[in-house]
């Protein structure tokens, strides 16, 4: 092969560009590998503690950026074994004894999963922190609640903000889920089959802190359905950022006009001297995007892989890596933007008896004294089709309306009407109900500490 085309190859081959953030993981599972063949002879403890020591100088050297990358020795793994030899000679050429980079490099991903997780469950906790800080500071406040983006019933603002508390609560309950499948030992699958040689996998999960070993050589040299569970629970999670980012970037419209961003998160039009552009908002929507396509990245990289280990899967990492910082990102400035955010409280309240918020409520007065629920359906749609005619509210109607929908019982609907009498009439657990608001709030504050 001539050198033009070997340089090509190394470049196409290549994985060091990205992979080398591994490096803390390798080195991590390296000296835990190596103590492991200390303990059972394969080295004698001696060497294995001068092993673990050459590889923590190897780490700093990586740290202070004394170390030369080269796309000639492929990847990390090979960057840091050379490393080590260059350090101890011929005991740095044993450290590979009874393993393969096959789970060597599946036990370094999902340290670095494992981490990652950590990383964004902290993450999302600041996040869900900032909307619960925000459902106490707007306590009282009551918004319009949406289906369809059309007006359906009022709901406290707290209520609302809690219902982000609870997305994100359900993202961190995904992700430690997922840790339990993520923290399963591979190494000593060495290639596909296993080892010969005499080593001691329990003693490498107990250093490396994993929860079990993995069963079957054959499967765990190859698997990467972790990496696929931890790159769908990203994209929920960038989901739901994109969701609420949607939400915001329209409630920040003159139209809507019901929130205050703060300048910080926004910039300014090179045009249009009077623009205020939610670019952050605009850009988490956006990056949602580019985290669901690495999960389709994934898919498509596994769907027809066979047993065991296929070089198609060093193209995992790219994906993987992408989602989570892609997602990180967004949760970092998603936390204070939520904090420094400030609903308008006075254009709000100007427009809260607008949309009949209060007709379900009135339905249900209907239901409670008798009326059944398709006829009090029926009865209060006629109602809101005349308010729209005569452009009133339902509270405007005079009590013939009322008394013609519930006789004998139509001038007592009326404490049903108005956004404050139907807010107030929710009791149901889960509900936007104030006492109930209160208790989810309290119980929100003891949770996230």
């Amino acid at each position: 092969m001539g050198r033009a085309v070997h340089r090509r190859v190394e470049a196409f081959t290549e994985s060091i560009t990205f992979d080398r953030r591994l490096y803390r993981h390798d080195i991590r599972a390296s000296q835990a590998h190596a103590r492991m063949l200390g303990e059972v002879g394969l080295v004698t403890p001696a060497e294995a503690e001068k092993i673990a020591a050459a590889l923590d100088d190897i780490g700093a050297d990586i740290d202070a950026g004394r170390m030369e990358f080269s796309i000639s020795l492929e990847d990390i793994h090979t960057h840091i074994e050379r490393a080590l030899i260059a350090k101890l000679g011929d005991l740095g050429r044993k450290l590979h004894t009874g393993r393969s980079r096959n789970d060597q490099v599946v036990t370094d991903v999902k340290l670095w999963v494992r981490d990652a997780i950590d990383e964004l469950d902290g993450l999302l906790k600041d996040v869900q922190a900032a909307f619960v800080e925000s459902a106490e500071r707007e306590a009282g406040v009551i918004i319009p609640g949406y289906t369809h983006l059309q007006r359906a019933q009022p709901v406290l603002a707290a209520h609302y903000f809690l219902a982000y508390a609870e997305k994100f609560q359900r993202d961190r309950d995904r992700l430690a889920d997922c840790r339990k499948r993520v923290n399963v030992l591979p190494l000593g699958a060495a290639a596909m089959a296993g080892t010969s040689l005499p080593i001691n996998r329990e003693s490498v999960r107990k250093q490396l802190g994993f929860d079990a070993l993995a069963r079957n050589s054959l499967d765990v040299s190859s698997d990467r359905d972790f990496a696929l569970e931890f790159v769908f629970c990203l994209s929920l999670i960038a989901t739901h950022l994109s969701g609420w980012a949607e939400e915001w970037i329209i409630w920040s419209t003159t139209e809507f006009n019901f929130l205050e961003l703060p300048d910080a998160f926004c910039t300014g039009s090179s045009i249009m001297p009077h623009k205020k552009n939610p670019d952050v908002l605009e850009l988490t929507r956006g990056k949602a995007g580019r985290v669901i396509a690495g999960l389709q990245q994934l898919f498509l990289l596994v769907k027809a892989l066979p047993l065991a280990y296929n070089r198609d899967l060093q193209e995992d990492k790219t994906a993987l890596f992408d989602a989570f910082d892609t997602v990180a990102g967004c949760l970092s400035v998603a936390a204070p933007l939520v904090q420094q955010t400030k609903l308008r409280r006075d254009v709000i309240a100007s427009r809260i008896e607008e949309g009949f918020l209060d007709a379900t409520t009135l339905m249900e007065g209907l239901i409670a004294r008798g009326v059944p629920m398709r006829s009090a359906h029926e009865a209060v749609g006629n109602l809101v089709r005349r308010c729209e005619e005569k452009h009133c509210r339902l509270a405007d109607l005079p009590d013939a309306a009322f008394e013609e929908a519930c006789p004998g019982g139509g001038a007592a609907l009326r404490g049903t009407l108005g956004v404050a009498n139907a807010l107030a009439a929710f009791t149901s657990v889960g509900s936007t109900a104030p006492a109930e608001v209160a208790r989810q709030l309290r119980e929100w504050k003891e949770r996230l500490g």
